[in-house]
């Protein structure tokens, strides 16, 4: 892929209008005779005058690059800058301090390898999400906690610039007839990207970033997510094959939790996974990965979650794995667990185990089959066995909260029954104190555990469990 052919598309016409090299008749690998400039001293602090200088030496810096040179190659291309670099710095007799030739260079490798003022954010681990108001305004969350990030764009362009590299590669867009759209980086992170007129600050971009290594079950447990005893239970349910369903609100670690216990899948069966962004990151050798697809320019092409779930039927999965039911698409899946494809996995956005329960029927209902809801209810209740609700707490930790059985039907209601419940003993410098613990309860699903020939101890269940 061209330097060139990526990053001239991603100038402003005023940096355009700067690289009049070409129609001067000078070639881009020709060293044109720049006029003397008085040299930049390290006690510069003009922001203004920083940035007309980078700018300045970015489009010298790319005029000169070999248009051939593959941008794929990372580190080989970064060399090349970086020669280039100090050439051009040498040769207008620009002088920087150590910091300042450092940071500049940092920036223009940015602008052409990365995704400029975010590159930065992006490859620091302690950042869990980036969020873009507009050129000024850009915010992290550490910890579990929102500040403001001490960067900014250049201004509204520069944002959609951006934003186009990072769609441009998964074949998707983003401009006023389809101002708003998910995608994803290279690393799997996020992306949402909104922009006007829907927007009134600007482009906005949010990026929830996946963690570089996949967060793993010692890890869950370290965090206070989970304890041992939960996931004892949880690992015995994936291999048992009951079907489960991780809810919990935004930013709450559904996903986190679905690679998790998509860990515990045997690595002899086939795993279909269907995302609108594909996400997850299992580690098993035998996985499909399914994405769907929005409609073109022209308004047509559009592949839903629903047209993949039922494709997925005919693929001959072991599992199915949807990243998140949101629409129609929840009648396929529900009908997918209630015909022989046990041990399937989603998740869904809900405030508790039981609203997860209505959201469902809501989402049965918008596929516009007129479906009675006695019906709607019994498919939900023939289909899955456990509900995992996870929640981010006040003090930005996340916790599973609930592990609850779908018991049945009673009358025309949903019967539910929770095995583990977050008991919350108090708060500590700010941070909240618990434990989940069992409920006493044996579940009825524990019959399907031991027909897998899974044994487990009745110390799960907590003292004096009872069915």
């Amino acid at each position: 892929m061209s330097i060139l052919r990526r990053i001239q598309n991603d100038q402003s016409p005023l940096d355009q209008a700067s690289q009049g090299n070409e129609s001067n008749g000078i070639l881009p690998h020709s060293n044109p005779v720049v006029p003397q400039r008085r040299p930049v001293t390290p006690d510069r602090t003009s922001t203004d005058t920083y940035q007309d200088l980078k700018n300045r030496v970015q489009n010298k810096l790319l005029s000169t690059l070999d248009t051939s040179m593959d941008v794929t190659k990372i580190a080989e291309v970064r060399r090349t800058i970086q020669e280039l670099f100090e050439q051009i710095l040498n040769e207008e007799n620009i002088v920087l301090s150590r910091n300042e030739r450092s940071r500049m260079f940092e920036q223009i490798a940015a602008e052409i390898l990365g995704f400029g003022p975010l590159q930065a954010l992006l490859e620091d681990d302690s950042v869990t999400e980036v969020m873009v108001n507009g050129a000024k305004n850009i915010y992290i969350e550490r910890r579990g906690k929102i500040s403001r990030a001490p960067i900014s764009f250049e201004n509204n362009e520069h944002v959609m610039r951006i934003i186009e590299r990072i769609v441009a590669p998964l074949g998707r867009r983003v401009d006023e007839s389809s101002p708003f759209v998910d995608a994803r980086l290279p690393d799997g992170s996020r992306v949402n990207a909104i922009i006007p007129p829907l927007s009134l600050v600007g482009p906005v971009i949010t990026i929830r970033k996946f963690a570089r290594n996949p967060i793993t079950v010692e890890q869950l447990i370290q965090f206070g997510t989970l304890t041992p005893e939960a996931i004892q239970l949880l690992d015995a349910c994936v291999k048992a094959r009951l079907n489960i369903i991780i809810s919990g609100g935004t930013g709450s670690g559904k996903t986190t939790l679905l690679n998790v216990l998509s860990s515990f899948i045997p690595g002899d069966e086939r795993i279909v996974t269907v995302e609108n962004a594909a996400e997850l990151q299992l580690r098993q050798d035998h996985v499909v990965t399914l994405e769907s697809r929005p409609a073109n320019i022209e308004g047509r092409g559009e592949i839903t979650i629903r047209q993949l779930v039922t494709n997925t039927l005919r693929m001959r999965p072991d599992r199915i794995i949807v990243g998140e039911v949101r629409d129609d698409a929840a009648l396929d899946m529900l009908q997918a667990m209630n015909t022989g494809h046990d041990g399937s996995m989603t998740t869904a956005h809900s405030n508790s185990p039981r609203d997860t329960l209505a959201r469902l029927e809501t989402m049965v209902m918008m596929a516009g089959m007129d479906l009675p809801i006695r019906a709607i209810r019994e498919q939900v209740a023939s289909a899955i066995d456990v509900i995992v609700h996870q929640e981010r707490m006040r003090d930005g930790t996340r916790k599973v909260v609930n592990i609850t059985e779908i018991a049945g039907m009673e009358g025309d209601v949903v019967t539910m029954t929770d095995i583990y419940v977050f008991e919350q003993t108090g708060i500590e410098n700010g941070k909240i104190i618990g434990r989940l613990r069992p409920t006493g309860l044996r579940p009825r699903f524990y019959e399907k555990i031991e027909a897998a020939g899974i044994h487990l101890p009745p110390a799960l269940w907590g003292m004096g469990a009872r069915r």
